[in-house]
């Protein structure tokens, strides 16, 4: 049975740093698409970035240039690096493992949450200005 455990959420002010760990347990996630989601109140879950077998990424608009995500596979680990962090950024952030696509000659992710069949219970994240 999957499952994925967040950790590294919590309070901070405006311009700040949040690092967000996600550990695979039960599953190998350089197998699959892995991906940081969103959630803030009266919102649709969104994708914040996702990372695919080989390292290849795709980010939200929103979060460009600020955050990184990142993967350990020695640790079975996906991270993601905020930086610069706006009051905007505040909500619910989680880890999901979804399959890999394959195009022609790559590898990559879908940003809809739809497409990611695990969850992980989720890491509040609150940005205060």
């Amino acid at each position: 049975q999957v499952q994925l455990v967040e950790s590294g959420g919590g309070p901070v002010q405006s311009g700040g740093s949040l690092l967000l760990s996600c550990a695979g347990l039960g599953n190998t996630i350089s197998d699959y698409c892995m991906g940081w989601f969103r959630q803030a109140p009266g919102n649709e879950r969104e994708r914040v970035a996702t990372i695919a077998k080989h390292g290849s990424t795709t980010y939200a608009d929103s979060v460009k240039g600020r955050f990184t995500i990142s993967r350990d596979n020695d640790k079975n680990t996906v991270y993601l690096q905020m930086n610069s962090l706006k009051p905007e950024d505040t909500a619910m952030y989680y880890c999901a493992e979804g399959p890999l696509r394959y195009f022609s000659t790559h590898y990559y992710c879908r940003a809809s949450p739809s497409e990611y069949n695990y969850w992980g219970q989720g890491t509040q994240v609150t940005v205060s200005s």
